[in-house]
């Protein structure tokens, strides 16, 4: 099954640098609705996506949030106000404002873009191996990802979490749909342009939720741990897939050591 021709309400022609994809972006959502007819069709379609900042329920906040981050988002805030602002919009310059406008970007921007080594990956898991050429090329792609994410963690441009991205758009029906660690559709831009293509990984019967995943391959291979925290911060959700609970209580070597990386790497 395939859902070919998912709308992006919102993209970009032109190449920007991944780490700005985010607020430019939010840049599109505000000219959008300024040179709109319908300012409210909009406004209604941009407040069906999810923008919550915390979820008190699970006592779960945005890592936007954080302390370190509080400088650069009022600093963003003020230089958006200013080049942006809208009295239509006034509810979005404000500081909460901006910050839900943030963390509805942030929770459901869709990375558009192809990727050499995706594409070399998913050519790899078609060959037809024997067991022990399928385990020694199994251990020298768990290998380069290792090497991509020490890249990442020596805060390497080359490569990190937009290996994937080269620009981001909100699609509402691919956003619509519920994570789990074993997804039944994933999407992908085949066609090499805007328009997403949400393909089944298995059979799914009528009425059964269709799951995609919110984590690209690298991080679902990842533990229990490790993929929780992801979810923690940045969707604001505890996981409770089949994968997750069945892995919840083993032990977590590999994702310690991740996360010792990380603290290292924040108090240089």
């Amino acid at each position: 099954m395939s859902i070919q021709g998912i709308p992006n309400m919102l993209n970009g022609s032109m190449h920007y640098p991944p780490e700005t994809s985010s607020i430019m972006l939010m840049a599109r959502m505000v000219a959008t609705v300024k040179q709109a007819q319908d300012k409210c069709c909009w406004q209604k379609l941009f407040f069906q996506f999810c923008s919550r900042a915390a979820n008190e329920e699970e006592e779960i906040a945005h890592k936007l949030l954080g302390e370190k981050f509080q400088g650069h988002l009022t600093l963003l805030q003020t230089l958006f106000t200013t080049a942006l602002y809208n009295d239509h919009l006034n509810m979005w310059f404000t500081p909460e404002g901006f910050l839900t406008l943030f963390a509805l970007v942030g929770t459901n921007e869709q990375g558009i873009g192809t990727s050499s080594l995706s594409q070399w990956l998913h050519a790899c898991d078609a060959l037809e191996l024997t067991s022990q050429q399928r385990e020694q090329l199994d251990s020298f792609i768990d290998q380069l990802y290792k090497d991509i994410e020490r890249a990442e963690f020596d805060l390497s441009p080359q490569t990190g979490d937009f290996l994937n991205c080269e620009t981001s758009g909100l699609f509402l029906l691919q956003s619509s749909c519920n994570h789990s660690c074993i997804p039944k559709a994933e999407a992908s831009f085949p066609n090499n342009n805007f328009l997403l293509h949400l393909s089944a990984l298995s059979d799914i019967s009528p009425g059964e939720e269709i799951c995609i995943s919110y984590l690209d391959c690298c991080q679902c291979d990842r533990s229990c741990h490790s993929r929780q925290k992801i979810l923690r911060e940045n969707y604001l959700f505890v996981c409770s897939c089949p994968k997750c609970d069945s892995q919840m209580d083993e032990l977590d070597l590999t994702s310690s050591s991740s996360d010792d990386m990380e603290e290292e790497i924040t108090d240089v």
